[in-house]
């Protein structure tokens, strides 16, 4: 199954989101194009979001639907350096697609929000830990979260491209956005509960794209 089949068919069990295809299809390419030259996620979201962008972290880091196997370069190395137990660590761990969830860094975002500027939290660690190329995937049900909208201000302006995985309108967040999945609600339970589908089918599409040969 490739990729548009996957999206295909999630639509089939999501019909609300069929007409929102062609932006989770290009999201997915964005992602793509993001680790095959070796750059990284970052995640943000508030409340339920934040809890998403660890799931998300989850999936991206390991195994998800499919087998993921370690790059030959890396299984080489490590069974040169490491005669006796190279190939086990060669054979147990996993292709990854580097994914920071900036929710997951509690001691730092309470001491800046103490320290500094709440709604800043994950604008500085974008500021911190992106680069040209990585991307941003952005996570508000309303899109006008100020902290998630400063981190993708913030994304842009260190040449990152930036994904918004919002609700219908896109709120504020979309304007600083490359691709913003808006989906048709609007009451944040409802948003969410279509949220959870849309990133577990780009997980998948990712997987098929970068690790089924």
């Amino acid at each position: 199954m490739d990729a548009k089949q996957i999206l295909d068919e999630m639509v089939v069990r999501y019909p609300v989101l069929v007409d929102i295809k062609t932006q989770i299809y290009e999201s997915s390419k964005i992602l793509t194009r993001c680790c095959v030259k070796g750059h990284k996620l970052l995640v943000c979201g508030n409340g339920g979001s934040a809890a998403d962008s660890l799931h998300i972290a989850g999936e991206m880091m390991k195994n998800f639907t499919i087998s993921r196997k370690i790059q030959i370069h890396m299984t080489e190395r490590l069974c040169e350096l490491f005669p006796e137990e190279g190939s086990y660590l060669s054979h147990e761990l996993e292709g990854a697609f580097p994914t920071v969830p900036l929710t997951g860094s509690t001691a730092f975002t309470t001491a800046f929000a103490n320290d500094a500027c709440p709604e800043l939290i994950y604008a500085q660690q974008v500021y911190a830990l992106g680069n040209p190329g990585d991307v941003l995937l952005g996570i508000s049900t309303s899109g006008n979260a100020e902290n998630v909208r400063f981190a993708g201000m913030t994304a842009k302006a260190k040449d990152m491209e930036v994904i918004g995985l919002t609700g219908k309108t896109g709120g504020k967040l979309a304007q600083y956005c490359d691709c913003c999945i808006c989906v048709p609600e609007t009451d944040t339970y409802r948003v969410q509960e279509l949220h959870l589908p849309i990133y577990h089918c780009i997980c998948r599409m990712l997987e098929v794209n970068l690790w089924d040969s």
